[in-house]
């Protein structure tokens, strides 16, 4: 794997399709095959679809790969199974007959383990019925803490705590019953939130991204991570970057959001003019921070990056506001994210089943 980090859109566009799509797929193809080794029918079921349903969370994140230099492929292997176990454990509580916050909150205590080399791993489901999954979440787990037993993480750790603390406080109030979402949320956005310039769902979404833990880890991979760089790593990608992510994705996922009767942070925006705004003062707020970072150009590519392949993402075409709100964002986010746009058209198109 390269070590010049890419400063151009088309040496990104490259990287991706030659060095990192083809190590993600190897990863996610090893850890399909354990998911169809699980026991539990449940376990296996949703083991599976989140990795044929979300493999593009994978393949997006795995960019951040391109700083770790000749650790490259150590920090996708990181990468890929801390998604996947995302992915998975979102899939356990969105499609779970199960509203117990205990329940949720051991689930995502694999995640801060994963995190944490020192941490023995243990029983995560112990507060369901289905429990037997083969050693799957265990093993996706000792994969992250084997990625990281490589580095000296001492400076990162409390940021990388830090951000796996906000997402899975966000992972356990967001899947209680329906009628305590909202009001836990706010509550806890009112207890932790330290930026008035955002809602409450708009905090909840920046918590829901995993994009700065992976920025963290690949700089450390590859030795380039000076100790003055962390925080301004940390508040270079939140809430900004990071809920601008999120906020993409659930605006994408508006349709089926509202068949599931899943939570989405958009529908919470007063109307869709409103929403559109807000998604613009991210965009710029986002290349605001995004400038104090070291490899400037490769976060403000990445920036773009979320907004060509969120808008090109093939349910956008069920929106009612797919054409205005696509044609503003992709203008305010310049001509790379327009580049990414039709890359990622041309992807979906190209890899149609």
């Amino acid at each position: 794997m390269q070590n010049d980090i890419p400063t151009k859109s088309i040496s990104l566009l490259k990287s991706l399709k030659l060095e990192i799509f083809p190590e993600v797929d190897k990863e996610l193809a090893k850890w399909k095959s354990k998911a169809e080794t699980i026991p539990s029918k449940e376990l296996r079921t949703q083991a599976l679809a989140s990795i044929e349903s979300k493999k593009f969370h994978c393949q997006g994140g795995s960019v951040y790969a391109l700083l770790a230099g000749d650790k490259g492929k150590e920090a996708i292997k990181f990468i890929v199974a801390y998604q996947t176990i995302s992915d998975y454990l979102d899939n356990l509580c969105d499609r779970s007959t199960s509203l117990d916050p205990k329940d949720f909150r051991l689930l995502h205590e694999a995640m801060y383990c994963a995190l944490n080399p020192a941490l023995e791993t243990k029983n995560y489901y112990a507060l369901r019925v289905d429990q037997d999954d083969n050693g799957y979440l265990n093993d996706l787990i000792k994969t992250c803490q084997e990625q990281l037993s490589l580095l000296k993480q001492d400076e990162i750790q409390p940021l990388l705590n830090r951000l796996v603390s906000l997402y899975s406080d966000l992972q356990v109030h967001k899947h209680v019953s329906l009628s305590e979402r909202v009001p836990r949320l706010k509550k806890w956005f009112n207890e932790t939130n330290t930026n008035n310039d955002l809602t409450w769902y708009e905090f909840a979404a920046a918590s829901g991204s995993t994009l700065a833990i992976f920025c963290l880890i690949s700089y450390a991979l590859g030795n380039k991570l000076e100790e003055r760089h962390t925080k301004e790593i940390f508040h270079g990608y939140f809430p900004y970057m990071q809920g601008l992510h999120i906020l993409l994705d659930y605006y994408i996922d508006q349709k089926e959001d509202l068949e599931e009767e899943d939570l989405n942070f958009c529908f919470y925006y007063p109307n869709e003019e409103i929403m559109k705004q807000r998604f613009m003062h991210f965009i710029q707020e986002s290349d605001k921070h995004v400038q104090k970072l070291p490899d400037a150009s490769f976060h403000q590519m990445v920036r773009q990056g979320l907004v060509g392949l969120y808008l090109a993402d093939p349910k956008v075409k069920h929106l009612l506001s797919d054409t205005e709100m696509k044609k503003n964002l992709l203008k305010a986010s310049g001509m790379n994210a327009r580049l990414f746009y039709w890359f990622t058209k041309m992807y979906y198109k190209m890899n149609r089943k």
